[in-house]
């Protein structure tokens, strides 16, 4: 195998019609930096006719690199499965619908020259739905809250890592992917740049509201244990103020004659006090359900076939 010095992996899904023009730009793009470069195209068993089209640039450039996956794992799993096979001095990861333009790379690219092992692309103007737009920012706000971090809501997968970066990061071998928040976690020396956002050329986005809100859950639950702690708190919290208000009912009995209400106070108090036993429950139940997960030792992916002779 020759020298490879940028290698962008895409993970595919439902942007059939986007994939000529996006190889197309992607090699006039790459090709002002080096000639030495691969497009791993991760076909994650799109619904169209994604996979003859990476078949058929495959063909047409050895250069293009194309992965089936064997069903629809999700986009960070597709991601990862590039990443496995990536070998270029940089890795470039971008989204396949052209709004992480290919043109912008060379910024990137550039920036990282600097020295660099990190350069993330923040779109400082989104050219996405309003509803779009405020998920994302809520699911931020969200998952910020939870985590203690401050990931900027402007910032997605576009990017470009060292082949340091990318050596530590196929070592994180956990269910729950999320590539942005693995690059936060491994470090290394790293800076934002602003590009330029295009709008959406084909289709609409999967992220919908249900997803994001499972999205966020997942990346609470795998990166933090706050939701226990405040759990902790809460329950304390609600045990001192049964406390203050058995105290206040005594004192009141005592000193005013006032007997205690009966049954509709003890019934609101059975309520109350179960659905907050269920709620931690159920947060407890999330934790166990992961380490369930993690205990099973799956594969992250299983791929169906490639264009290209699979790595030893």
């Amino acid at each position: 195998m020759s020298h490879i010095h940028i290698s962008v992996v895409i993970p595919v899904y439902g942007c059939c019609k986007c994939l000529d023009m996006l190889y197309q730009r992607l090699e006039n793009s790459l090709s002002s930096i080096t000639q030495d470069f691969e497009i791993i195209m991760v076909n994650d068993s799109s619904p169209d006719n994604s996979w003859m089209l990476i078949q058929s640039l495959a063909k047409k450039d050895d250069r293009v690199k194309g992965i089936s996956l064997s069903r629809n794992f999700g986009q960070h799993y597709a991601i990862t499965a590039g990443l496995n096979h990536a070998h270029g001095d940089w890795i470039v990861v971008m989204d396949c619908d052209l709004q992480d333009q290919p043109e912008e790379i060379v910024k990137l690219y550039e920036k990282a020259q600097e020295g660099f092992n990190i350069v993330f692309g923040r779109r400082y103007q989104r050219q996405d739905s309003f509803f779009k737009r405020l998920g994302s920012t809520v699911y931020y706000k969200v998952y910020n809250y939870f985590t203690e971090s401050n990931v900027d809501n402007s910032i997605a997968n576009f990017s470009i890592i060292s082949s340091n970066v990318l050596a530590q990061l196929i070592k994180l071998k956990e269910q729950n992917r999320s590539y942005p928040l693995f690059i936060n976690w491994v470090g290394f020396k790293r800076t934002e740049i602003n590009i330029e956002h295009a709008a959406r050329e084909q289709g609409n986005t999967t992220y919908t509201l249900k997803k994001l809100i499972n999205l966020a859950i997942d990346g609470i639950v795998s990166q933090s244990n706050k939701p226990l702690r405040l759990s902790i708190k809460f329950g304390f919290l609600i045990s001192l103020l049964s406390l203050f208000y058995t105290l206040f009912l005594i004192l009141r009995y005592f000193i005013h004659g006032i007997p205690v209400e009966g049954w509709t106070s003890v019934m609101v108090s059975i309520y109350f006090i179960g659905g907050l036993i269920f709620a931690n429950m159920g947060i407890i139940g999330l934790y166990i359900g992961k380490i369930f997960d993690e205990a099973k030792n799956r594969p992250l992916y299983l791929i169906s076939e490639t264009t290209f002779d699979k790595d030893p």
